[in-house]
């Protein structure tokens, strides 16, 4: 049993599929059955069960998996710190973010985190969704995660940190400019831009407005949040969004009227496990929800 069969079990745990991780680590479907093949002779039982769709672990395969992959994050983030020695850095904290999440949530903790940690090294990994950013956690890429929050994710412990409500942007010449709220209702006939497909507030927002009977038509669709808005503000339609911190640099163009009747949307903090993280971590992440702007 070595260190690299048991990378690739917890590999193929998660993925599920033996041909994707093969993909990823650039070797051939065989050579990944051998290193499961040979920690099932070790251990003497069947580790992987096949799937119309791929396998999954049985319940020897869940508890090796469940174990492997703590040992190896544990071993991932000893190495990280002896490397943070060798190159005389304080620490390291790895942070998966969405496109524009410094800019709107962290802005003011992270500069108040480096004032009081000027030695720690902050390594923020981009990713395009939420789903992407919790994979970046459930892969080791990442110690922590700022997502919306969503249906709970196994092998993921999520923190809800504020609630953002909802809005319509529209220009300010608009005719529903002046409106000081809107009702649900109100939104079947605005020329809708489409929040990023298969996002976490996409399907939030969806499912709200399905329960009201209201479907919307939309020839416009963007993949960010900030995106939306300018678009909104050039008059290329009217954008349902979270109001977010930072946001009031077009407000001479475009109004962000309150829809009351959908439930916020709600983000924070997602992690593996919360009590495996670093204390710089977690000093990081409490610092950041402590110096969150509000809405």
């Amino acid at each position: 049993m070595t260190l690299d069969d048991l990378r690739v079990f917890v590999a193929v745990c998660e993925a599920g599929n033996l041909s994707a991780v093969a993909r990823d680590l650039g070797c051939s479907q065989s050579a990944v059955s051998q290193h499961v093949k040979r920690l099932e002779r070790e251990t003497g039982l069947a580790l992987l069960e096949r799937r119309p769709r791929g396998v999954a672990a049985t319940r020897a395969g869940q508890l090796l998996h469940r174990a492997a992959a703590e040992g190896l994050s544990g071993l991932g983030a000893a190495l990280r710190q002896l490397d943070d020695l060798r190159r005389g850095v304080g620490g390291t904290v790895r942070v998966a973010t969405g496109a524009t999440t410094v800019r709107h949530f962290m802005a003011d903790g992270v500069a108040a985190f480096r004032a009081r940690r000027p030695e720690v090294a902050l390594q923020f990994q981009t990713a395009g969704s939420s789903r992407r950013c919790l994979e970046a956690v459930l892969a080791h890429e990442a110690d922590l995660a700022w997502v919306t929050s969503g249906p709970p994710v196994d092998g993921i412990e999520q923190r809800t940190s504020c609630e953002l409500p909802w809005v319509l942007a529209v220009r300010t010449d608009d005719p529903l400019a002046d409106r000081a709220s809107l009702d649900v209702a109100e939104l079947a006939g605005i020329g809708h831009i489409e929040l990023p497909e298969h996002s976490t507030s996409r399907l939030h927002l969806e499912g709200h407005l399905e329960r009201h009977g209201v479907r919307l038509t939309s020839s416009t669709s963007v993949a960010d949040w900030d995106t939306a808005l300018l678009l909104a503000e050039l008059g290329l339609g009217h954008a349902i969004l979270p109001a977010l911190p930072a946001w009031g640099g077009g407000a001479d163009a475009v109004r962000l009227i309150p829809i009351p009747g959908l439930p916020p949307l709600t983000a924070g903090w997602a992690a593996r496990q919360w009590a495996a993280l670093s204390p710089l971590a977690l000093e990081f992440a409490d610092t950041v929800v402590e110096h969150l702007p509000s809405v």
